[in-house]
Order: C-alpha cells, then sequence, then structure tokens
C-alpha cells in the first residue's frame, strides 16, 4: 500500500528529537561487542507487516541494540523472540522467529508498530518526545483502519486512550484500567482494545506474563475478528 510506504519513510528520515536522534546513534557507532560485525540501522524504526491488517499490535519502543539494531520492529531482542513466536501460534506469522528484516517474516492480518519509534534512553521516553512520534501513529490508524488494537503493557494503552480522549471519542482513559487480558469496547466504530502485558525480558522470565497467558489473548483476538468480519 503507496500510503503507508509513504509514511514509512518519513518516519525513517525524522530527526525531531535531539535526545533520541543523538542516543540511537550513539549506540549504533558503539555497539554491543556480541553484535561488533552488525551495520546497525541507528534511525527511527517503521512499522511492519500486513498493509490490509485488521489487528494492530502496538509495544512502546525499540531497544537500543535489538529494533535499533535491526530496523525491524521488535526484531533482534528477547521481547520480539516472545511477540512473533505467539503471532505465529495465533496463525498471524508464517514463521516463529524474527532476527533480521530479510529472514523471510511475513505477517498475515496483523501489523505492528511502537508508540516511540527510536530508542529512548533507560527506556523511558519524554513526554514531548512520545507527542513528537504521535502523529505517526494517528496516520497509521488512519490508513490501516484495524479492527482491534493490542496495546502491549500500561504505556502503549495510555498512548491510545489519551488519543482517543484528544479526539473527543471517549470521555476518560481512567474508565478502562490496565488488566492483562482486558478487552474493551470503546463505541463509536472505534477498534476494540486488547491489552496484554508488555513481552519485556522481564516479564517473561519471571513468569508475570507465559506464553499461554498471551494466547489466550491472541485467542480473544481471534474470536473478535472473526466475528465482526460474519457480521
Amino acid at each position: 500500500m503507496l500510503a503507508l510506504e509513504q509514511l514509512n519513510q518519513r518516519i525513517i528520515r525524522c530527526r525531531k528529537c535531539p535526545r533520541l536522534v543523538a542516543y540511537r546513534e550513539k549506540a549504533a557507532r558503539e555497539k554491543r561487542l556480541a553484535y561488533r560485525d552488525w551495520d546497525y540501522w541507528g534511525k527511527p524504526v517503521p512499522g511492519f507487516g500486513d498493509p490490509r491488517a485488521k489487528l494492530l499490535v502496538l509495544g512502546l519502543a525499540p531497544a537500543a541494540h535489538g529494533g535499533n539494531r535491526t530496523g525491524r520492529v521488535f526484531t533482534g531482542d528477547r521481547s520480539g523472540d516472545f511477540l512473533y513466536k505467539v503471532l505465529y501460534d495465533a496463525g498471524f506469522a508464517n514463521q516463529p522467529t524474527s532476527t533480521k528484516r530479510d529472514d523471510g517474516l511475513v505477517l498475515k492480518n496483523a501489523y505492528v508498530v511502537a508508540a516511540l519509534r527510536c530508542a529512548p534512553p533507560a527506556n523511558k521516553p519524554l513526554p514531548s518526545e512520545a507527542a513528537n512520534c504521535r502523529p505517526y501513529f494517528e496516520k497509521e490508524l488512519e490508513i490501516l483502519r484495524p479492527r482491534a488494537i493490542l496495546a502491549l503493557g500500561g504505556i502503549a494503552m495510555r498512548v491510545y486512550l489519551g488519543l482517543l480522549k484528544e479526539r473527543g471519542k471517549i470521555a476518560s482513559a481512567a474508565a478502562f484500567p490496565f488488566r492483562h487480558g482486558a478487552s474493551y469496547e470503546l463505541g463509536d466504530g472505534l477498534p476494540r482494545l486488547f491489552v496484554a502485558y508488555h513481552p519485556s525480558q522481564q516479564n517473561t522470565f519471571t513468569g508475570k506474563l507465559t506464553e499461554a497467558m498471551m494466547a489466550r489473548v491472541l485467542r480473544d483476538v481471534c474470536r473478535f475478528l472473526e466475528s465482526d468480519s460474519s457480521r
């Protein structure tokens, strides 16, 4: 889809946030020892997936030595290993692994984005940086017109609900509390919102989030999309 390709090129060229530009480029120059032979991406990371997707998966930000290295969202770190495995098991991906941009991974009916397109220091973006990235997310919603959104983590969920509140689509984000496995009908023809813990290494290594837990959420998503398409 041409509009999506054009948007992704705008994202890749973005230099709106000096702190993030400096951090992502420093990480790309200095590299992690394990990846010293890699040619790091070192630029904003665009969305990835099926341009006709009915499911939009929203994460937080690329990792300095994950997406910032590989150039693909949720690729090259433990979070991505977990996410694409469960997407594969649920039928949204053609393979369970995601290691680099040309590894053959194809998504079906799913498109993955991050609320922030550059790796932030200490994984903590500033409010101004999140605001600079938001128009890209708004444009993705406009182009893709998803029927379901899966927010990975409380920050991603608040980004989406905050956008809806500013648009006057919902009265209060507080009416939709974060809880793994929750789903919300937001009304007014909006996508149904599904919520899950973020597949961070901390969450998956401690057992706060397991593959079985995420599989249940994705089963709920699939049931909704099947029922929605039959209407």
